[in-house]
């Protein structure tokens, strides 16, 4: 379970220093994190001329806008649908650019020294659940594998029926 002071210490162990404008939005994020979600890093910028707080995540990127007369307003991009991730930096300020496709996501005014951060966290995150879905994978097709031996094996007498379901069970949990 997050809490606002767990995410304050998660922002200081990862190196955010950027939460201009975002006071409510911080706030917030406890209610929208998932219980297995681990912050990578987090900047604030401009994004439809409002002041938003931009949140990677091990999963996600989460962008949150929360004013005072329109409530909450919460996009994100799924990493694995993430196409390209870009920026700009100028003299003080830089601009983040994410594409998932058929929408591009333009984060403005960033501090400079926040989008180098964010845009390092967000591939390492990409490359890193991108490996892990491989491993479902190689996983699955592993106990595929096994079970098509198994299957060999109880065709050719060596081992039971029973010992067949009890093994393919075992594999397919």
């Amino acid at each position: 379970m997050h809490t606002q002071e767990s995410i304050l210490a998660r922002f200081k162990e990862v190196g955010v220093n950027d939460t201009f404008g975002t006071k409510k939005e911080i706030k917030e994020l406890p209610n929208i994190l998932h219980d297995d979600e681990i912050i990578q890093y987090a900047t604030s910028g401009l994004m439809e001329n409002n002041t938003w707080l931009v949140v990677c995540t091990n999963t996600r990127i989460i962008f949150l806008d929360k004013g005072m007369i329109y409530g909450l307003k919460q996009k994100e991009i799924a990493l694995n649908k993430i196409n390209s991730i870009a920026q700009k930096r100028g003299l003080l300020l830089g601009e983040i650019h994410i594409w998932d496709g058929a929408d591009k996501f333009q984060i403005k005014n960033c501090l400079k020294e926040t989008v180098q951060p964010f845009v390092d966290a967000t591939n390492h995150a990409i490359s890193a659940f991108r490996q892990s879905q491989n491993s479902v994978v190689s996983d699955a097709q592993s106990n595929y594998s096994k079970i098509k031996e198994l299957k060999e094996l109880l065709d050719m007498g060596a081992i039971t029926d029973e010992e067949f379901q009890k093994e393919k069970t075992k594999l397919l949990s």
